[in-house]
């Protein structure tokens, strides 16, 4: 089996984007519908707690991961730019710098997510009938963290490279056991979260021997080695500068979400159980969006190498419109549609309540989310991943836990922490709107007056 490299720099733009960006919607499509099944499955044959245990642990979970994921999307940029620019050995020294940090980080998230999620859990406030649950899942989960990140840092190996048909393919095997796996734990042997756990884990580590399996056999450029695998300061230091940014954003964004669920928390197991089911409905929103994010970092990254400007700018308008239209359409979906596909994961009343109500708030307003995500991956293709950064900390965080602690002190009512997320994402695309045309973010003058 060998590698579907695909250099950008040439050919339709809109071709690229879409043909690199379908695969990535179906890998995350797969990926969605597992986690999906885990809440239909439990909240089915388990217990509303049980439903709400792993409802209230996603945020946890990308709080301790999120920084290493950044990271790593620093390192994507640097092989895509060095790809682009037909430079093989620094394609070659980059990948295996990259193996050797995410196998540095896979053992560092093993030993503290083991030891202090559950910690974390106590501090956010999570009920008493909900918390054992969620100690179970989390612990095992993090025992076997290292499965996603080595399948992440595979797939965004090749995703680099322009490579996105195989990691859909391992994601769709991984997808289809853990189904399996999620029934035959949880219906046959009675494991209840622990099974949809172990089921995470197991899937998981299959799609990690399928990539590896890939990366050790492949002719391609990506090919890794076990003996070239070190740490290669130059690229550590690259890597660093670009991925550093995006793992603080991931980061602090998920601090600020944690908080919204400690807030949610304080409604109870009903409450965290509903909007839980919806972020799952959600999810599939988000698809196309987080596709064409990293479809334009890949292309920006990979234009800005040959230095094609012009490239880079039609492919933004393109991007960016795109995932902001199909995001739309879909959140109109989830509007008239939330009371059935809620009752899916609970026929608890109150649980749809909680569901629906958030949905009647978030679901008409998901393009500013869409664009935010869209310009923060161009920025991060163009090297300026300080930029989404910054605004996602002080806006994504700062002001939406502000908007959030002043919100309940007034009013007290569960419907402010659902609106703080439009609030926010509607302030962030002006942001970064207003960045575009005002800042050089190509570096496109500077390279003018270089040549010149």
């Amino acid at each position: 089996m060998g590698t579907h490299t695909q250099l950008m720099t040439r050919g339709s733009i809109k071709k690229n984007l879409i043909s690199f960006a379908i695969p990535i919607f179906l890998g995350n499509l797969l990926q969605q519908l597992y986690q999906t099944i885990d809440s239909l499955v439990v909240g089915n044959f388990v217990s509303r707690e049980a439903l709400a245990a792993i409802s209230s642990i996603g945020s946890l979970t990308m709080l301790l991961v999120g920084l290493f994921q950044g990271i790593f999307v620093g390192a994507g940029v640097v092989i895509s730019r060095s790809f682009g620019e037909g430079n093989k050995d620094s394609v070659e020294k980059a990948v295996h710098t990259t193996m050797a940090l995410a196998l540095i980080s896979s053992l560092l998230l093993t030993v503290f997510g083991y030891r202090y999620a559950p910690v974390i859990l106590s501090w956010m406030k999570t009920p008493s009938d909900v918390f054992i649950d969620a100690e179970v899942y989390i612990r095992i989960i993090f025992a076997g963290i290292s499965t996603l990140v080595l399948y992440n840092t595979a797939s965004g190996i090749l995703q680099a490279v322009g490579d996105s048909r195989n990691p859909l393919k391992f994601l769709a095997v991984s997808a289809v056991l853990n189904i399996v796996l999620d029934l035959l734990f949880v219906l046959k042997f009675k494991l209840g979260v622990a099974g949809v756990a172990y089921a995470t884990i197991i899937a998981q580590a299959v799609s990690v021997v399928l990539s590896f399996r890939l990366l050790f056999t492949t002719r391609d450029l990506v090919r890794v080695e076990i003996r070239k695998i070190a740490i290669h300061r130059r690229f550590v230091a690259e890597t660093l500068r670009l991925g550093i940014p995006s793992g603080i954003q991931n980061s602090v964004t998920s601090f600020a979400n944690v908080i919204l669920q400690y807030s949610i928390n304080l409604f109870g197991a009903a409450a965290i159980a509903g909007n839980g089911a919806f972020m799952r409905i959600q999810g599939f929103a988000f698809i196309p969006i987080t596709a064409f994010a990293l479809a334009l970092t890949t292309f920006t990254s990979q234009n800005l190498g040959a230095g094609a400007y012009g490239r880079v700018r039609e492919g933004a308008r393109f991007g960016i419109i795109f995932s902001m239209v199909v995001a739309e359409v879909l959140g109109l979906a989830m509007y008239f549609g939330a009371a059935p596909l809620v009752a899916l994961f609970s026929r608890d009343p109150q649980v749809i309540f909680y569901g629906v109500q958030k949905a009647q708030i978030i679901s008409l307003l998901l393009f500013p989310l869409a664009l935010s995500h869209a310009m923060a991956g161009l920025y991060r293709g163009a090297g300026k991943s300080i930029v989404p950064m910054l605004v996602m900390l002080a806006v994504w965080c700062v002001f939406r836990i502000i908007f959030i602690q002043v919100g309940l002190a007034i009013f007290h009512d569960i419907r402010v922490v659902f609106w703080a997320y439009p609030v926010t994402w509607s302030i962030s695309s002006v942001i970064f709107v207003i960045y575009y045309f005002t800042v050089d973010w190509m570096g496109q003058k500077s390279h003018e007056r270089a040549a010149a």
